[in-house]
């Protein structure tokens, strides 16, 4: 007697195989018929699809960028006004103390810029001042992660420009007392600026070389 031998279904056979073919899914073909992979990286993004090198990320300003920008500019402030009050409560308008050299401390009010340019715009500088200093923090609020370097050089740039712009608008004038003989006097919020401004410019220099 001859029995007729028919196909026993396997358990979990069916189930394995649509597994298999779930993942033959992913693996597209081109026009040659060739199988072709889709790129695809995990951890590149929110939706694990597109490439790292597409991927972006915020460069706004974040808790700790806005607290070392805050202690920047309080030190900065400080230091300025508290050298500002020792030398117009110590020196009598125009006279001065030798120092070393051509350095002297020299007490002299300034109503324009830094280094006595525009002294007769006192509106216009003040003005002015206010809006770089407006400027340069919503420019840190976008930017503030773009460099650890960001925090230190607009936080002098602030400081020293928002002191100076206090004095302005309280006193209408600036007290400058540092003096070289040969170049304008000035004061430390005229320094934090000048500082801030050379590091700015070096962090952008050196980030060209290196992308170069």
């Amino acid at each position: 007697m001859t029995h007729q031998m028919g196909t026993v279904p396997t358990p979990g056979f069916s189930g394995r195989a649509s597994e298999s073919r779930g993942l033959l899914d992913g693996v597209a073909s081109d026009a040659s018929g060739e199988a072709r992979v889709a790129d695809v990286r995990v951890g590149s993004s929110t939706d694990a699809l597109t490439p790292i090198s597409v991927a972006t990320r915020s460069l706004a300003a974040r808790r700790p960028q806005w607290i070392a920008l805050g202690l920047v500019v309080g030190a900065a402030i400080l230091a300025d006004q508290v050298t500002k009050h020792i030398v117009s409560s110590q020196l009598a308008l125009d006279d001065s103390i030798h120092v070393l050299g051509p350095f002297s401390i020299h007490h002299v009010q300034n109503s324009g810029i830094a280094f006595g340019l525009f002294a007769n715009a006192t509106a216009l500088v003040t003005a002015l001042t206010a809006l770089a200093v407006g400027w340069m923090l919503i420019f840190f609020a976008r930017s503030g992660a773009r460099h650890p370097v960001l925090p230190v050089a607009l936080g002098l740039l602030v400081g020293g420009s928002a002191s100076n712009l206090v004095d302005r608008i309280r006193l209408g004038h600036v007290t400058d007392f540092l003096d070289f003989r040969y170049w304008p006097a000035f004061n430390l919020a005229d320094t934090f600026i000048v500082v801030g401004v050379a590091i700015l410019f070096a962090t952008i220099l050196i980030g060209d070389a290196r992308s170069r």
